[in-house]
């Protein structure tokens, strides 16, 4: 193997495996078996020849780079320095702390390619039809900045840092109505305001989850809600998402079988695949949840965007034993950049979730709230909401006639009938990783599939495609760009 260390690891000593090995390059340094300049065998193949963990040679690399030993580059990996000290302030001798080892493992390990791409779509220059977020066309940034003016002049804006940590009074007041509206019936004093959907998982991951505790979710899901769990110490089980949303025939037997601290489902318009849970299952998840007084955390972003057909009430406007948490996110509706969500449940967890919330926060985003309430009580909110259905359906529409001009070249999807994403199966041999590595190339970010598996066991064959964030002209040139990176890899297929 390329670039061999012959080290000794015991297993049964005290001393940390990581300590080991870097003792043994160390030693290797000094007796002139590594010359300075020389090449290191990089993390995972390190890992391999010594059958441990990534991390554990993360963490010996950089017990050895805090002490000038080695040093790393990007393309060149790491190289023998031959200093085994560094002189500090005044001449002080000291070592760096090894940040690496400080880290807990399960941090250091996080997927972050989904987080990567939505950085990469905020780069003007590129296209993307990767990001869940609303319009920003449909917002006009006059009127915007007039009402936040309005409100920063009302009396009480000498408060504007500073606002109630179970959120807006008005805000919750009106969001009362807009519950009605979706058929849930709740009081003020059972909604928490938010920033965003992430914020209320972790809030509400803390609060019901221990270590080894396990949650049922679906699959593909979010990677967001996963790893919210994971780095909870929970563990998942999951069930397929079909065109009905959820898979719940092994329900019940899952729920006997692991004991769950919570069922989590995403009901309307799924993220990734657009699929819409059944009136069928949401009845089999609330029954399964009250014969076994299992919690039902309910996600929901998209349940207003219905371009075709009838608007589907959430699981919770069903819930009459207040059993469901429910999330609602306005990321879809309201403007970008003004993140907000709220969590409506029994008055007892709302009230422990306050409290928490008022633990990790001094304040709660007073003029976002203001702004949506304003919005809201006015009718601002419902009118902009007609011209996101709008835009948003026209979107769609094009989207879905460039999809079906590539038929022949083996795409596969099922149109929704409302939501912002359209999950496709891509031809037979072209795989999401390398289609969005091609993609890239060329100008146009896309979200691989595989990220919503995040163990690893599928997704490869699918891309999830969104039609919100850009305008129509850029959804069908990024569509063009997509075709062209699809035929470029069968191509490059047949050729092999």
């Amino acid at each position: 193997m390329k670039n061999r260390i012959n080290i000794s690891i015991d297993h049964n000593l005290k001393t940390p495996i990581y300590l080991q090995i870097a003792t043994g390059i160390r030693t290797l340094i000094l007796s002139g078996t590594l010359p300075a300049g020389c090449t290191l065998p990089s993390e995972r193949n390190l890992a391999e020849q010594l059958a441990v963990h990534r991390n554990t040679v993360v963490k010996a690399y950089n017990e050895l780079k805090a002490e000038g030993v080695i040093s790393s580059s990007q393309g060149r990996g790491y190289t023998v320095e031959g200093s085994l000290r560094v002189e500090g302030f005044d001449g002080i001798k000291g070592k760096k702390v090894n940040w690496a080892s400080q880290i807990k493992n399960e941090f250091q390990d996080m997927e972050v390619t989904f987080d990567r791409l939505y950085e990469k779509s905020s780069d003007a220059k590129s296209i993307s039809l990767g990001s869940g977020i609303a319009s920003p066309d449909i917002f006009d940034v006059k009127r915007v900045a007039a009402d936040i003016a309005g409100i920063m002049n009302t009396k009480d804006s000498g408060l504007y840092f500073y606002s109630a940590f179970r959120g807006d009074k008005e805000l919750r007041r009106q969001l009362v109505f807009f519950l009605a509206s979706k058929g849930i019936e709740a009081s003020s004093s059972e909604i928490q305001v938010l920033k965003e959907t992430n914020q209320a998982m972790d809030y509400i991951v803390t609060l019901l989850l221990s270590p080894g505790d396990c949650v049922i979710m679906e699959e593909p899901v979010s990677p967001d809600v996963f790893r919210a769990v994971e780095l909870a110490g929970g563990k998942t089980v999951t069930l397929p998402v079909d065109e009905e949303g959820m898979r719940v025939d092994m329900l019940e037997q899952l729920v006997l079988q692991y004991n769950p601290k919570f069922i989590f489902v995403n009901s309307s318009f799924h993220d990734p695949t657009g699929s819409m849970l059944s009136d069928s299952r949401k009845k089999k998840i609330l029954e399964v949840s009250y014969k076994h007084r299992i919690p039902v955390v309910e996600e929901d972003a998209a349940s207003e965007l219905v371009y075709d057909g009838d608007r589907s009430l959430p699981i919770k406007a069903y819930d009459h034993l207040n059993n469901v948490i429910y999330i609602y996110s306005f990321e879809l509706t309201f403007m970008p950049g003004v993140p907000l969500t709220f969590v409506v449940a029994d008055r007892t967890l709302i009230q422990n979730l306050s409290a928490l919330v008022s633990v990790r926060m001094v304040s709660n985003d007073w003029l976002p709230q203001k702004l949506l309430a304003a919005y809201l009580k006015d009718g601002s909110y419902y009118t902009t909401l007609d011209m996101l259905r709008e835009d948003y359906s026209v979107k769609q529409a094009m989207m879905c006639r460039k999809l079906d001009e590539m038929e022949n070249l083996g795409i596969k999807y099922t149109r929704p009938k409302g939501g912002v994403y359209i999950w496709c199966r891509l031809p037979d041999g072209v795989d999401s990783k390398k289609l969005t590595q091609v993609a890239r190339r060329k100008g146009l970010v896309l979200l691989p599939g595989h990220v919503f598996y995040p163990k690893k066991n599928g997704g490869r064959n699918y891309l999830r495609l969104n039609y919100s964030f850009e305008t129509l002209e850029r959804v069908g040139l990024g569509m063009d760009i997509l075709r062209e990176a699809i035929e470029e890899l069968l191509v490059h297929e047949k050729t092999k």
